[in-house]
């Protein structure tokens, strides 16, 4: 029995594949050439700024203001800040730290029923924040 399948006509998928692998690899190459400090910090500063918009802190703050996306983002800024602080040094740690608080409390100012001390977001890791 044979089958009425048509022969592919063209290599444009194997190009394709080809073009996918070769930008991976440079993706990997330029990962390879940052640290592990400056990988956290630009992680955290990307969370951060998340966490920010989304407690209303942007010019047309209540246009973004999502607190549920807040308190994930928040806690998860916590998380890798609190992690990675005896890795990338008191200098880059307590410039995050600052941050993340400053987001903490801003969702504290934000949120119509606060929480309980030590029940915010992130607080699990960075104890209450009053």
């Amino acid at each position: 029995m044979s089958t009425n399948t048509p022969a592919p006509s063209s290599d444009a998928p194997a190009s394709h594949e080809r073009r996918t692998w070769a930008d991976a690899s440079d993706e990997t190459r330029d990962i390879a050439d940052v640290t592990a400090v400056e990988l956290i910090s630009t992680v955290s500063v990307h969370l951060l700024s998340a966490a920010a918009l989304r407690c209303g802190l942007a010019e047309d703050g209540e246009e973004h203001t999502d607190l549920d996306e807040a308190r994930t983002l928040i806690t998860a800024l916590a998380g890798l800040v609190t992690a990675s602080a005896p890795e990338i040094g008191d200098t880059h740690a307590r410039a995050l730290r600052d941050g993340l608080r400053s987001v903490q409390l801003a969702f504290r100012e934000a949120s119509v029923i606060p929480d309980a001390p030590g029940e915010g977001p992130g607080e699990k890791y960075t104890g209450a924040v009053s």
